[in-house]
């Protein structure tokens, strides 16, 4: 509000953005969100372990060591499943109908549910993905999958 109680005009995308449900930052997660802002898809991994994993966490979930760093990752993964979404649970969402959710298995190992975004003519379950970012606002920048180039499902080989 102004110095007179009006509200502040806004456009269309803001005023969508403000009614989106939005991840809180937190002490622990804040290294995440500054790798997004940086377009850097990063992940909480052990440094006792190895262990690389989602959600953050102040202890590993493998070897229950404390010293853990952010360390960035591939941002690849394999498609697992995916929702396609024709209804907004959220008004923010309404002139993003329909979207598409996504389960990845990233690379690292960790699964990560996200959005599929940009072409996605040939999606297949098992279709490699990568990550692109987002911007929300000035503290939030989202990753997303989209199809790799080289996409296509993996079909396995039956050795013969």
């Amino acid at each position: 509000m102004d110095q007179y109680g009006s509200l502040p005009r806004q456009t269309p995308q803001k005023q969508a953005a403000q009614n989106r449900p939005m991840p809180r930052i937190t002490p622990l997660n804040k290294p995440f969100w500054d790798y997004a802002r940086q377009s850097i898809f990063a992940l909480q991994t052990c440094n006792a372990c190895g262990d690389a994993h989602i959600p953050e966490s102040p202890i590993c979930p493998v070897c229950l060591g404390d010293d853990q760093s952010w360390q960035p990752s591939s941002g690849k993964g394999t498609l697992e499943s995916w929702a396609d979404f024709h209804r907004a649970y959220w008004d923010g969402f309404k002139d993003d109908l329909p979207y598409r959710t996504c389960l990845v298995r990233l690379d690292e190992g960790p699964l990560l549910i996200s959005n599929l975004v940009g072409d996605q003519e040939g999606v297949a379950i098992g279709a490699r993905v990568e990550v692109v970012f987002e911007p929300v606002n000035d503290e939030i920048v989202l990753p997303k999958f989209t199809l790799s180039k080289s996409g296509r499902a993996r079909v396995p080989s039956d050795g013969g």
